[in-house]
């Protein structure tokens, strides 16, 4: 089985929705309104194609965006150019594939490719998301803040600086 790796389509919306409301404890909301918004707005939408069928997807922002996420505001504050993650899902079935690698690669390639200075993302800490926490730190990223979100939520945001010697510079597609 092939991935296929390629640009998100409104076609593939209903499959982004599903799989986002089925990690949707680990994520925030998405509705049809707000995905075409993020959309419009993305640096990069990304899915990972297996047969036919969505099992992954990234969407990224960079500075500037209009965006109403507490998490993208607190980079946007503290850095001036930045590609920030705003979700990446990978189906149960897909997960420890590499579809989760690939696609933080192809989101490395592009930051590199525009000159951007760092890749930032965030992961909860309460409740607790140990699988991204070593996810994210096999990758490279480092812990730059933390943040209370409401309804008791905390999120640890991370950081990985563009440079030619992390792990997702050195490792090769699936």
């Amino acid at each position: 089985m092939r991935m296929q790796l390629r640009d998100a389509t409104p076609a593939d919306f209903p499959a982004i929705l599903a799989l986002n409301h089925t990690f949707v404890a680990v994520l925030s909301p998405l509705d049809e309104a707000r995905l075409i918004h993020l959309h419009e707005q993305a640096a990069q939408h990304r899915v990972i194609d297996r047969n036919g069928e969505v099992i992954a997807f990234l969407l990224t922002l960079r500075e500037g965006a209009a965006y109403d996420s507490p998490n993208y505001h607190w980079f946007a504050a503290r850095y001036r150019q930045f590609l920030y993650v705003d979700r990446i899902v990978v189906t149960a079935s897909a997960q420890g594939t590499g579809a989760g690698r690939a696609l933080y690669r192809d989101a490395f390639r592009h930051a590199s490719e525009q000159g951007l200075p760092v890749l930032v993302c965030e992961f909860d800490t309460v409740p607790p998301n140990p699988a991204s926490a070593r996810f994210h730190s096999a990758l490279g990223f480092c812990e730059v803040g933390t943040q209370t979100l409401e309804g008791g939520k905390q999120v640890a945001l991370q950081a990985l600086e563009i440079a030619m010697d992390t792990p997702l510079s050195r490792a090769s597609d699936p």
